[in-house]
């Protein structure tokens, strides 16, 4: 192959490779080869097909432009068509969910096994095969297609042919003239049509359309490496497909079934959903021959069409001087006000859906997936990701993905909460805590406590023990498991899903400079190792200088938020005595619930509060470090973002669970605070309650803060906007532009948002969970909302984002794997620490009433509670009382040799506690190694497919360019060879 490259690189330069499009249609077709014989022969079925089917469709051409030329190969010789010599034959307009349909009638569900490469082909039945069918069929498909075109091309200059590609708006008393026309005339020059339009409600308003045509299309689809289809796929399968009867029965049946799930959803209603089943490579002009052109307005989708016209807008001078480029920077200096891609249309139509069929891909995304309606069916991803782009489908797909995920682990939480609700009664701890009302326990504050009954407690101890059963080690096992099976099969899917969607080879080849980085190391260039070309490079002491000053501004913010922590820890200390004398006898009976729940919802304003500086200074400290790329700069941006809001959720979590009651002394020699304030202390029955009462408050309140933020405030807002533009305008008719433009833009930092949300969600599902167990089905109730939510947002609320491409979510999958990790050590330190499942096990086998009998016929954590609690002598209060009063911990009382030191049995407790914890993590972490083990990121069949795949692309290019070179031996009287000169 690499003599081969040669003659043809050769041949080009002495060609000069400048071939006019219609010497391409009266070229002669080359017999194929064996080796690409099979798949050839089904691209020619193809091309055949379309020769047959043209007279079904009427010129609707646009604008004038270079003829698109089909060439069709028959069996023995070539026919050429060509749509300005043929004038006779109507030229094909059909969309690119046309070609499609073509390519699925030929071998949809068909698998083509390649037993050898000697095997022999009967080529003509093959093709007859299809020629046959019934052409009446077919006529109504492609007619209902071509109506989807027609209805979804979107909105059109003044003369009813030009599509609008994108959208500038400034303000007419704007200042910057200058700037703007000349950042114009070079969006001219560089081949972009504009068209003026003022608004209707505002004379203020002016918008800018956008039109790229054909020629200009292709210069920068060439210059990006955009991946176009030049062939239709053949799917191989090898021998072992035989000895997989039984399987294949099965799996038959499953999809048979899955059918009929109301779940699914139905494929006649997406008639432009399936895609392409064509080969694809980087577009070049000079090879323009050998891509599948059927109809120049479709060949290029919207999504591509508007990413071209926003890599042109963003690299377009407006001044003189290297840093003056760029619709962004104009954006920040007022020069406009808004640019973004217009939507296809309106959400919603008069006339019902099932009977008239969808108006646009809008209209049919906000029926069949946004409205509430549908929150029980499956997502169109394939639909998602042609109206918004690879980048917001891959996020969908995730966020589906997430979802399902989490029914295992709700359900599994569930029947963890309802076993410990069906025995709480039965609980021995329970029971004894509630029946000791003579047990006094020593007062939790200094002036205005007393004694109080532990029978008091009560209540506490059932709820506790909800959370805080047998069942608490095996659901964190359980999670920790679940978490690493969800990252596994998540990149599987992933996989699958960039394949499907092209995206295989796409980050190698389309990832660009930023503009800012471009203009900021203009100066200091470097040749880059793979493309072999100069581009800009910034030195290693300015890297690091730059990184030094922001993981400084990162620090100093977390400790900033350590300090808002430690401000709340004060006002625990300070409040309790208030609350336990306060004249509200429900507030002073439960001063300790009472000082918790306020210092939660303080907690709660503090974090909201400091959300709001912690993303414009990490914005400001990734704009210092000058990123290379854009999804650096997106990585970067998101990893700050996430440690804030992480240490700022979790802070006061952790500290409950890992510091409350943790070093308090005991009752006569307390610990104090700055030698004024008393620790806190735990509730007789635990410290579990408090961490429980923190993660549900938290994450409830924050679920319902995120969702009214993400919809609520920007209905307000549009509702403002419609309310204003109805006062000032009656009986007009406002074009889809304008009415985008009284849409909500998309966050700034795109999808950003939407990931940290989850992503934090994540971590309280994943992190406390031993201590929250009904984590995950707060989750999955969420996130059911969130999805639809989120649809309904992005359909209806928000103008159309950028479609960009991504081939995965970016540094969110290492924050997930890290999340995982941390999940597996925080879960054994709840469970060794925060909870009482070691005390209990260590009493249960060495001090209880089981300890020394084989038989355990008895409950063997009878006298548990006892022998948990201290003994403190009042007399030593000096509260003018004597007896006893009980403390929770294991020290010796005031009686013994050794008065308030800890007992053996503490130091028993403690190294059971650093046992567990170091068995637990081995365990688990060597449980979820294995299962990541087992579970390969990429399924061997698909991994194969595109093995095959790249093989057969070889041998396709290798076809056509052999083609090319004896065309043109033709043309100038060459003898003609079947192989290689």
């Amino acid at each position: 192959m690499v003599h081969h490259s040669g003659s043809i690189q050769s041949f080009k330069q002495q060609k000069g490779m400048n071939i006019s499009k219609s010497e391409i249609t009266k070229e002669n077709s080359l017999k194929p080869s064996r080796r690409s014989l099979p798949c050839l022969a089904q691209s020619y079925t193809y091309s055949k097909s379309l020769s047959q089917s043209t007279s079904l469709f009427q010129s609707t051409e646009s604008e004038s432009q270079a003829p698109t030329s089909i060439t069709l190969i028959s069996t023995d010789k070539a026919e050429q068509v060509n749509t300005e010599e043929n004038q006779n034959d109507s030229v094909l307009k059909c969309s690119f969910a046309d070609l499609s349909d073509f390519c699925l009638a030929l071998g949809k569900d068909k698998d083509y096994t390649d037993e050898s490469e000697h095997a022999t082909y009967d080529r003509s039945r093959l093709i007859n095969d299809f020629v046959t069918k019934d052409k009446s069929e077919f006529k109504t498909k492609l007619s209902k297609n071509d109506m989807n075109y027609i209805a979804s091309s979107g909105p059109l200059f003044k003369d009813g042919k030009k599509r609008i590609d994108y959208i500038l708006v400034y303000r007419k008393t704007n200042i910057q003239y200058d700037k703007r026309n000349t950042f114009e005339k070079n969006l001219r020059a560089e081949g972009l049509m504009l068209e003026k339009e003022p608004a209707i409600a505002s004379p203020d308003i002016m918008f800018i359309k956008i039109h790229i045509p054909w020629d200009t299309l292709c210069k920068y689809a060439e210059r990006l490496n955009i991946r176009m289809p030049f062939r239709k796929k053949c799917y191989y399968t090898d021998g072992r497909s035989k000895s997989m009867g039984r399987m294949q029965t099965y799996f038959r049946r499953i999809k048979n079934w899955m059918a009929h799930n109301p779940m699914v959803l139905d494929k006649s209603a997406f008639p432009d959903l399936e895609e392409s089943d064509c080969y694809t490579g980087p577009f070049s002009r000079a090879r323009i021959h050998h891509f599948i052109i059927n109809n120049k307005d479709t060949f290029f989708s919207n999504a591509t069409r508007s990413r071209i016209v926003y890599h042109m807008l963003e690299r377009t001078k407006y001044e003189n001087g290297i840093s003056k480029v760029g619709i962004r920077k104009l954006i920040n200096n007022g020069s406009y006000i808004a640019a973004f891609p217009p939507h296809e249309g309106a959400y919603k139509s008069s006339q019902p859906i099932k009977t008239h069929g969808p108006q646009n891909n809008r209209h049919l995304l906000y029926e069949r997936w946004a409205r509430w309606g549908m929150w029980y069916k499956h997502q169109p991803l394939d639909l998602i990701r042609l109206y918004f782009g690879e980048k917001i489908g891959l996020y969908f797909a995730w966020l589906g993905w997430y979802t399902g995920m989490l029914i295992p682990a709700a359900i599994v939480g569930l029947c963890v909460f309802f076993y410990g609700l069906f025995t709480m009664n039965k609980s021995q701890v329970s029971q004894e805590i509630c029946k000791a009302t003579e047990v006094f326990m020593c007062p939790l504050c200094d002036k205005n406590c007393s004694l109080q009954r532990l029978n008091d407690s009560c209540i506490y101890a059932k709820v506790t023990y909800l959370f805080d059963n047998g069942g608490t080690v095996f659901f964190a096992i359980f999670m920790a498991i679940w978490a690493t099976v969800f990252l596994e099969f998540w990149k599987r899917r992933r996989s699958i899903l960039t394949y499907t969607w092209d995206l295989i080879e796409w980050e190698e080849e389309e990832e660009t400079l930023r503009p800012q980085f471009e203009a900021k190391y203009y100066k200091m260039e470097i040749v880059n190792p793979i493309t072999g070309k100069p581009e800009p490079h910034q030195p290693s002491s300015d890297k690091v200088t730059r990184l030094l000053v922001s993981v400084s501004g990162i620090f100093f913010m977390i400790s900033l938020v350590i300090t808002a922590v430690f401000g709340v820890v004060v006002y625990r200390l300070v409040v309790m005595e208030q609350f336990a004398s306060f004249k509200w006898n429900f507030i002073k009976q439960y001063w300790q619930f009472a000082t918790s729940a306020a210092a939660v919802c303080i907690n709660f304003i503090i974090i909201m509060l400091l959300n709001l500086a912690y993303e414009k200074i990490a914005y400001l400290l990734t704009n210092l470090e000058y990123p290379r790329t854009e999804s650096e700069w997106e990585n970067s941006f998101a990893l700050k973002m996430f440690l804030f809001q992480f240490v700022n959720l979790n802070s006061s979590i952790f500290y409950i669970a890992f510091f409350l009651g943790r070093f308090v002394g005991h009752p006569g020699k307390y610990n104090k605070l700055f030698d004024r304030w008393r620790l806190e202390e735990c509730h007789p029955s635990g410290c579990l309650i408090d961490l429980c009462l923190q993660m549900g408050v938290i994450m409830f309140l924050k679920q319902i803060w995120n969702n009214f933020m993400e919809l609520g405030y920007p209905l307000i807002q549009n509702w403002w906007s419609r309310h204003k533009i109805k006062r000032g305008i009656h009986d007009a008719s406002i074009p889809q532009w304008e009415n985008d433009w009284n849409l909500q833009p998309m966050n700034l930092h795109g999808l950003m948002d939407e990931y940290l949300e989850m992503v934090l969600q994540f971590g309280f599902t994943t992190i406390f969970v031993a201590a929250f167990p009904l984590a995950p089905l707060l989750a999955l109730l969420n996130n059911i909302i969130e999805i639809r939510l989120d649809a309904y947002k992005f359909v209806t609320q928000w103008r159309r984002p950028l479609p960009a491409r991504a081939t995965d979510i970016g540094i969110w999958l290492g924050i997930l794997e890290g999340i995982g990790i941390l999940a597996v050590i925080t879960n054994a330190f709840v469970i060794a620490i925060t909870s009482d499942y070691i005390p209990r096990f260590v009493y249960e086998y060495k001090y209880g009433p089981c300890a020394n009998h084989v038989e355990q016929s008895e409950n063997c954590l009878k006298g548990y509670v006892n022998n948990s609690l201290s003994f403190f002598d009042l007399s030593e209060l000096g509260m003018g009382k004597s007896g006893y009063c009980r403390y929770r911990d294991y020290r010796g009382p005031p009686w013994s040799s050794k008065p308030y030191e800890f007992t053996l049995q503490y130091w028993h407790i403690l190294a059971a506690r650093l046992a567990f914890i170091i068995v637990f993590e081995h365990l688990v972490f060597g449980i979820k190694s294995f299962i990541a083990y087992l579970i390969p990121d990429v399924p061997k069949g698909l991994h194969e497919r595109i093995r095959r795949e790249k093989y057969l692309v070889q041998e396709m290019m290798y076809e056509a360019e052999l083609e090319h070179l004896q065309q043109q031996r033709r043309k100038s009287g060459q003898p003609v060879h079947h192989e290689w000169p």
